[in-house]
């Protein structure tokens, strides 16, 4: 039986740079005609739920007509500054590391669940070079769902029709930097591995539930070892 494992991808094994904001402000000024004045909290949420709640602050109702083109504009606008993200950002200590470990064991699927859209994620992998140790089909994305947590079953599914295996909580590990990744593991069928890599500290991670809290990714294999024995 091969483990299902799905990284996050912002703050858990890359910082772009703070390139996200910049480009939601230039959508929004494309496609609404003024300045953004306000970005909803980018931490741990899809570009769905960032959309929706980034038009709202300010004071746009997010229609479908609008988010049909918001969408896609985004993803384009990403795509056309991939060049900046290696120079702006960089890949997080032990993250290439565990990355190539993983990819290397033959039980184990490695994928990403992330609030990244398909493209935007395949954008930000892409230009750190690292998109070659992800099986993107048997993923889940911002697109997918305003909401975290169904990404999880989504994953499941799509692994299962590529691999011909059961994805179930015994073997799907989800690995985050936020609450809502923790959220996400529990309520959609997986278990955790929290990095205290973000903006939350080990302790709230505990305090969210997550069944295993690292400091970081830099320790290879105490990483391998949590991820492998939740």
């Amino acid at each position: 039986m091969r483990t299902l494992v799905l990284w996050d991808i912002d703050h858990t094994i890359i910082n772009a740079g703070g390139i996200s904001q910049e480009i939601y402000g230039t959508v929004f000024h494309r496609l609404v005609g003024r300045p953004l004045t306000k970005v909803a909290d980018l931490a741990g949420r899809t570009d769905l739920a960032i959309t929706t709640e980034t038009l709202r602050h300010n004071g746009v109702e997010p229609t479908p007509d609008l988010m049909s083109s918001f969408i896609p504009a985004l993803a384009e606008a990403f795509a056309a500054r991939q060049h900046e993200f290696a120079d702006r950002g960089h890949v997080l200590p032990g993250a290439l590391a565990a990355l190539k470990a993983l990819a290397a064991r033959p039980d184990v699927i490695q994928s990403a669940l992330t609030g990244n859209m398909r493209e935007i994620a395949v954008t930000k992998l892409t230009a750190f070079a690292l998109i070659d140790y992800f099986d993107l089909d048997s993923g889940a994305y911002g697109a997918d769902n305003i909401e975290r947590p169904p990404l999880v079953k989504l994953a499941q599914q799509r692994a299962a029709r590529i691999h011909g295996e059961e994805f179930t909580p015994s073997n799907t590990v989800l690995i985050g930097d936020t609450p809502h990744d923790v959220r996400a593991g529990h309520e959609g069928g997986a278990h955790v591995v929290a990095v205290a890599t973000g903006a939350t500290s080990a302790p709230a991670l505990r305090l969210s539930g997550a069944e295993v809290v690292l400091p970081d990714l830099t320790d290879t294999p105490a990483v391998i070892k949590a991820i492998l024995r939740a």
